[in-house]
This record gives structure tokens, sequence and C-alpha cells, in this order.
């Protein structure tokens, strides 16, 4: 299907659950990365996105209500010189301490299985943008419990040329459901169109009213590996 299609269905999906998705603005002179979460139950819609510089991580909206950290609470973008790192979860740093210490995306996540949320048990999704070799790669994963056993499989997909004005995008979930129907098939495309704003609402807007609860974006200059975040959520902060 067509960006355009993709988009259609993403907005036709009540609950794709978490997203990732990367590629170039129109002009090719920024790399976007934009994650999105969403929730269905008070503890998960419980929460705000924060940016501190290049990093990105989940808050507690209301610290009062917030019932089990574990798999809500974690560093969702981090970068490290000119690689830069968004997951949907706490392998945001098993990713970034792997490669810090001389390491691969790839051997990091095939340290780490899916969530212990059964009978869900969401995938971890990642994504890493690698502008060290002054050409861009950037790599995606999905760690998934197998079909037919308990067993985590690990799809990893690279990429050594972005598309313009579209970015390839993993979920968690095909779609609402007890328990919620996992992801398949590989990276899918959606638009990225306008400026970083409005690449932000146009998602933004596709997810499912009721159940999104924040949205972020990471603008990467190309040339120069600058980075920039901007984020909406659905719920105000308390702050204490």
């Amino acid at each position: 299907m067509t960006p355009a299609q993709n988009l259609a269905a993403l907005r036709a999906n009540p609950y794709p659950g978490r997203g990732i998705c990367v590629g170039l603005d129109e002009n090719g002179a920024h790399i976007l990365q934009v994650y999105w979460i969403m929730g269905r139950s008070e503890n998960s819609r419980n929460r705000v996105f924060v940016a501190e510089g290049g990093s990105l991580r989940t808050a507690a909206a209301d610290p009062s209500k917030l019932k089990d950290p574990t798999n809500v609470i974690y560093n969702a973008m981090r970068e490290l010189g000119q690689v830069y790192v968004v997951t949907n979860g706490n392998h945001t740093d098993t990713i970034y301490d792997a490669i810090a210490a001389g390491g691969t995306f790839v051997e990091a996540l095939n340290t780490r299985t899916y969530e212990p949320d059964a009978p869900n048990s969401t995938a971890r999704i990642s994504c890493v943008c690698d502008l060290r070799s002054g050409q861009a790669v950037t790599e995606l994963s999905v760690v998934k419990k197998s079909a037919c056993s308990d067993a985590p499989e690990r799809q990893f997909f690279q990429y050594e040329a972005l598309p313009r004005g579209a970015g390839y995008t993993i979920t968690t979930y095909t779609g609402d459901g007890d328990p919620l129907p996992r992801f398949e098939g590989e990276p899918y495309l959606l638009p990225l169109v306008g400026g970083p704003q409005k690449v932000l609402e146009t998602i933004w807007g596709a997810l499912n009213a009721e159940n999104r609860v924040s949205i972020a974006l990471k603008s990467i200059e190309a040339a120069t590996g600058k980075s920039r975040i901007s984020v909406i959520n659905a719920y105000a902060q308390t702050k204490r």
C-alpha cells in the first residue's frame, strides 16, 4: 500500500499500540524519528513524554496514580555522538550501553526478549540511526514472542537509504484484542510530509483519540547531526 493508504489504515486501527517511524523529510535534509505510545489501562494512560536535550523519557502524568512503573517508565530516546536510539522500553539503555562499549545494535538486542506482560507478550521495537560513517545507516528491530512457543523471534531490518517524505514504521500490535495481536510482516511506510510539527500532528491525528497518550518527533540534521525533539501529550503532568 502507499504511505497515504497506510495512514488511512492507521486511522482506522483502534489500537496499534506503541509505534516507531523513521525516514527523511521531503527535501532530505533531516532524518525524522517518530515515537508514540498508547494505553488502554489507567496505568498506561497515566504518562507524558519529557524531552531533555537529545533524550526523551516517559514520566507519570500523576505520580500518585502510578501503580506499576514496569514497562511504562523508561528512556525512549537517547543519543551517543552521532548514533540516535529510540525504543519502546528499557532496552533503549541496553542498546546505548552496548554501542558505548563498542558493540552493535544486533548484539544488544540478542540479550533481550519480549516484555514479560502475559498474555500480550508485547514486542520490543527499536530503531538506531548511525551517522558516524558519513552515510546514514538505519536499523529497525522487532523482538516478539514466537507464534508456536515461548521463544523470542528477532527480526532486523537495515536501510542504507531512507525514503524522502515517508518513513518505515513498526508497531507493537496490529489491532485491538485480548490478547493483543502481535506485529506481523515488514515495516510499512507512513507519510512524513511538511515540517516537523505538521508531521507530528498528522500522525497524532491518525491515532485513536481515546487510546493515544503521547507522541514525539526527533528531527536530526543529516549534515551536522544536530537534533531537536517536539512532543504532544494527551495529558498534563501534575507537578509535585
